[in-house]
């Protein structure tokens, strides 16, 4: 949902603003939502733990509770020099699950992104920054026919270090003939914001996805939205 005021907390000098990097999953891609509805079918025989039976709470919690693990060995991959065969071991793992399961019960997409992309597209240079593999990014993107928006596309296999690290995002802006320090990181966890801090870009954090306000705010993004949708109305003025 997108409001007259997107704005959670937070600021960003709009004036520096050359480029748009954004991250996929919780970002682009309804990731979370759908993740905790299928854990919440699978749970429902454990339903008596929450007082009131409510399995989308109980998912819910974790989901969130997994994603401050999940970012750590996603760095510690990183630091080991082990970015590489960790992808490798992800993208075979789910390979055969995605080619089995039909497109529209693997992608999902966050409410206003389609039009937020569309009204900002020729106003500033966008570029996707993603941790996710090459293939399923591009088939989410391809899917909603959104890679027509997008100069590049990283993911977790174009740089040699993928997000914390800086790579990723330096990568993509010089792609767009731009320093990092032009460009905002939009993203919706940690990861997202010490990426775009340590390249030097101001950072967006999105609540849409699986990081909460405080845990967005304690990583030093900049500014922190609604939802992804809300993006252009920050930027509407651009290009006009």
């Amino acid at each position: 949902m997108t409001h007259d005021n997107p704005i959670i907390s937070g600021m960003i000098d709009i004036s520096k603003v050359r480029g748009l990097l954004f991250d996929v999953d919780g970002t682009l891609s309804d990731t979370d939502d759908h993740l905790v509805e299928r854990i919440a079918k699978r749970i429902k025989p454990i339903s008596w733990l929450h007082k009131e039976g409510d399995t989308h709470h109980i998912a819910r919690s974790f989901v969130m509770a997994i994603e401050t693990p999940a970012n750590f060995f996603y760095g510690l991959a990183d630091r080991m020099h082990l970015d590489r065969p960790f992808s490798l071991i992800y993208d075979r793992m789910t390979r055969k699950r995605h080619e089995r399961t039909p497109a529209h019960e693997r992608f999902w997409i966050v409410p206003g992104v389609d039009t937020m992309l569309a009204n900002l597209w020729g106003k500033l240079p966008m570029s996707v920054v993603s941790a996710r593999d090459e293939r399923t990014t591009l088939h989410f993107l391809e899917h909603f026919d959104l890679l027509k928006y997008f100069e590049t596309v990283v993911t977790a296999q174009t740089c040699m270090h993928t997000k914390p690290f800086p790579d990723p995002v330096i990568y993509a802006a010089r792609q767009m003939g731009l320093e990092p320090e032009h460009c905002v990181m939009i993203g919706d966890t940690t990861v997202d914001v010490r990426a775009g801090r340590s390249a030097g870009a101001q950072t967006i954090g999105v609540l849409c996805g699986f990081g909460s306000q405080d845990e967005l705010e304690g990583a030093g993004a900049d500014l922190i939205v609604d939802s992804t949708g809300d993006i252009q109305l920050l930027f509407e003025f651009k290009g006009g």
